[in-house]
């Protein structure tokens, strides 16, 4: 969440900014929330005049008792009443108006990076870099979800039947490559300092409001209305919540974690086969990272998360590219992003599997995230994600870039996990 005073005393910024990312009623968001801040600040000022007055004439009302000017302290206590229905009535206005000026920060998305490409759609997205050989395959290569019905590892239809489509059931080999990815995910990112951390797979409404799932995509997550939980689309909104309303110490950063979770997401599906097998999930697993950075050092940060993931695909050997999202195709709550996407020769077209953010203070002024600077003054600390990685598409990259006519080949970096080094 932008902050009030920065969108008041930036508004041109602000619009440039949320021009980039094609915000619609940009224009007219931003000035109604300047304006409800005015509005907000004039109730305040006259609430802290009358509660300042009240004061002093309680201390008269105290002097002239002791006097025995018992007429004159009656007649200030008479008026005394009246400042305080005032206080009341102005009390009530400035939550209602708070309520309303937060309601309309909400709904702003963050402000891109300065490098932020203009676009308004993945077409328009940089290709930053790319490094890998596609493979050529022989003659009969199949897309996953043949593979997958070929070796009997992923089932399909069965998911359908047990939870509908998009929860798919792993099995034999699949279900074992499937744990197998997600440890050796998540001991790269032990070996590389992050801290493991397990966490709920269901969140209340604050945590979404937190990393900014909610408002802006509540529609996308499941919601159970009985107790108000939502569960997660990803592990970086409860470990993210972790530190909601903490003051840390300049001395705590970085601060690195890790968590493997199942994610869930609601997304409304369509057809084709851009969306088959493991396209496209509403149940899926994922290995994300997490950082809270000082503000000086964010930058750099999301530059080793970037070679963090690098270092995984190179060692899985598989083609990849980095993105660097456009304005358009940004997260809502990101002001920078860069998307990994391995390619699929199978199907002959680039898997998104991994993005990596930086949110500068949006999530951190939501969480009430602070720190106290060298000064002892409060500041608003950085946070950065990432998915290191999301195993769907990891895993539809490696089935059909690594067939062969005889099965499909194990990258030697999981053949420890795994125990095998063919499914066949």
């Amino acid at each position: 969440m932008l902050q009030v005073a920065f969108i008041r005393e930036n508004r041109e910024t602000v619009l440039k900014g949320l021009a980039k990312r094609n915000f619609k009623n940009a224009e007219e968001m931003v000035d109604k929330t300047i304006l409800a801040d005015e509005e907000r600040r004039t109730i305040q000022t006259e609430l802290d005049a009358i509660l300042a007055e009240s004061n002093k004439l309680s201390k008269d009302i105290g002097d002239l008792f002791k006097s025995g000017e018992t007429q004159k302290a009656a007649i200030l206590k008479q008026k005394t009443i009246q400042l305080k229905d005032r206080s009341k009535e102005l009390s009530d206005n400035l939550q209602q108006k708070s309520i309303d000026l937060q309601e309309l920060l909400y709904l702003i998305p963050n402000i891109p990076n300065e490098i932020v490409p203009a676009g308004t759609s993945a077409e328009d997205n940089l290709n930053v870099f790319q490094e890998g050989e596609i493979p050529k395959l022989h003659e009969g290569a199949m897309p996953h979800w043949e593979l997958a019905k070929k070796y009997d590892i992923i089932d399909f239809e069965l998911g359908n039947k047990i939870a509908g489509a998009g929860f798919p059931v792993y099995k034999g080999k699949g279900a074992k490559l499937q744990r197998a990815l997600i440890n050796y995910f998540l001991d790269k990112n032990t070996a590389a300092g992050y801290d493991e951390v397990q966490v709920p797979h269901l969140v209340n409404e604050a945590s979404g409001f937190g990393t900014g799932q909610l408002p802006d995509k509540e529609g996308q997550m499941y919601h159970d209305a009985t107790d108000n939980l939502y569960l997660i689309p990803t592990a970086e909104v409860p470990v993210t919540n972790i530190y909601r309303d903490v003051i840390l110490k300049e001395s705590e950063f970085p601060i690195l974690k890790t968590a493997y979770t199942p994610c869930f997401r609601r997304e409304a599906g369509s057809y084709g086969a851009h969306v088959r097998g493991l396209n496209r999930l509403h149940q899926f697993d994922k290995v994300e990272i997490v950082r809270i950075e000082h503000p000086s050092n964010s930058y750099a940060a999301l530059e080793l998360m970037v070679n963090h993931v690098k270092g995984i695909l190179q060692e899985l050997k598989l083609p990849y590219r980095i993105l660097r999202l456009c304005g358009g195709d940004m997260g809502f709550t990101s002001a920078l992003t860069y998307d990994f996407e391995v390619f699929s020769t199978a199907q002959d077209r680039w898997l998104e599997i991994s993005s990596v953010s930086n949110f500068e203070t949006f999530q951190a002024n939501r969480l009430k995230l602070r720190f106290k600077n060298s000064e002892g003054k409060s500041e608003l600390a950085h946070t950065l994600n990432g998915s290191s990685l999301a195993l769907p598409r990891v895993l539809a990259g490696l089935l059909e870039n690594c067939q062969t006519p005889e099965g499909i080949k194990i990258p030697d970096a999981l053949v420890p996990y795994c125990g095998f080094e063919f499914i066949n």
